[in-house]
């Protein structure tokens, strides 16, 4: 009997140490940056309750009163959570900040460390270099070669700044064979800004119309592919159209539509919502519409005919899902290459904001 109670015993005490509450950080130490003489600098921890009981946060003590703490005093179970600890800057260079938890979580404190430096001065870049990487600071975050034509090598630029504290090196991650890239110069010290130049070789693209393809910014080689450092890129080759003279051009087809942006601004509540566009052939010979392209996903097109003689008209269904729409990080279009003259590229633009 004894040998049974001490068994269950053992058993609950198990379960209870496996229900444990357990303080999960994701970065204990985090580098808030540069900031500004008297400009206070914040640095956010991410945090979890890894267990299945309420986690009670009985104090976050900083180290020094120059800094303030800011944290939840309960945390349901497998939750996750912030604590924030911002520094007053009231003295210059590095600093080195700490704070530890106390909780009904760990029989152990927790310590959390932000670090940065306090600079005299701290220029706005933010008009320059509007995008974040981490401590990397740039100006473009899609490359679009439009109206490109065969044989044609044009170049775009990408502005990056080091608003770090050690050199880096950025560079474009995964070039396909069209795209070639530099950087000038090829590390930059903290504070210093530089271009990553990115040319177009349109003789190495295979198809007319829109080809699509993403690059990966990185600050120092070897980091990881993710959404987070995504650069997309997009080129519209053109066909190669014959010279049209006035008399020949008089004879070509001629493209006609009714509209070229469509609203989906508003769904009603609704998950979806379909326009239609028509087009039709003005011209004295036959309209061919050779390409019809998605610069986005979350819509979906149908087109009646793709080769409308003189006088005919189609119909170009347009359906546009909202929660897809929504989540787009560039703007939603549509590319249709013809054989017009005067129309050779097509973009019919959709309004969603």
């Amino acid at each position: 009997m004894k040998k049974i109670l001490l068994i269950l015993i053992t058993y609950h005490l198990s379960l209870f140490s496996l229900s444990a509450q357990k303080i999960v950080v994701s970065q204990t130490t985090v580098n808030a940056g540069r900031t500004g003489f008297m400009q206070p600098i914040t640095a956010t921890f991410e945090l979890t309750n890894k267990s299945r009981r309420h986690l009670v946060i009985e104090s976050v003590k900083p180290d020094c009163g120059c800094t303030a703490v800011e944290y939840p005093k309960e945390v349901g179970a497998n939750e996750k959570f912030t604590i924030k600890m911002t520094y007053d800057a009231k003295m210059l260079g590095h600093f080195q900040k700490m704070a530890v938890i106390t909780s009904n979580g760990s029989k152990k404190p927790v310590y959390l460390k932000m670090r940065g430096v306090v600079v005299p001065e701290v220029l706005d870049y933010t008009g320059n270099y509007p995008l974040t990487m981490g401590d990397m600071l740039f100006d473009n975050d899609e490359l679009e070669f439009d109206d490109v034509n065969k044989g044609d090598t044009p170049m775009q630029e990408i502005h990056v700044l080091n608003n770090g504290e050690k050199p880096m090196q950025p560079h474009l991650m995964h070039l396909p064979p069209y795209l070639s890239a530099f950087t000038k110069p090829e590390t930059l010290e903290p504070g210093k800004g530089g271009t990553i130049s990115v040319t177009l070789n349109s003789d190495k693209l295979r198809d007319y119309g829109l080809t699509q393809t993403s690059v990966y910014l990185a600050s120092r080689l070897g980091e990881k592919v993710s959404k987070d450092n995504e650069i997309p890129v997009s080129v519209v080759l053109l066909p190669h159209l014959q010279d049209y003279d006035e008399f020949s051009k008089a004879l070509a087809p001629q493209l006609q539509m009714s509209a070229t942006e469509v609203d989906f601004t508003d769904f009603g509540g609704k998950s979806k919502k379909t326009a239609e566009v028509l087009l039709t052939n003005t011209g004295k010979t036959a309209l061919k519409i050779s390409s019809m392209q998605l610069f986005t996903g979350g819509l979906k097109v149908t087109l009646g005919k793709q080769i409308l003689e003189p006088e005919q008209s189609t119909t170009l269904k347009i359906t546009g899902y909202a929660d897809d729409l929504l989540k787009l990080r560039t703007k939603p279009r549509i590319l249709m290459i013809t054989n017009d003259p005067d129309h050779a590229k097509v973009v019919i633009n959709i309004n969603v904001k």
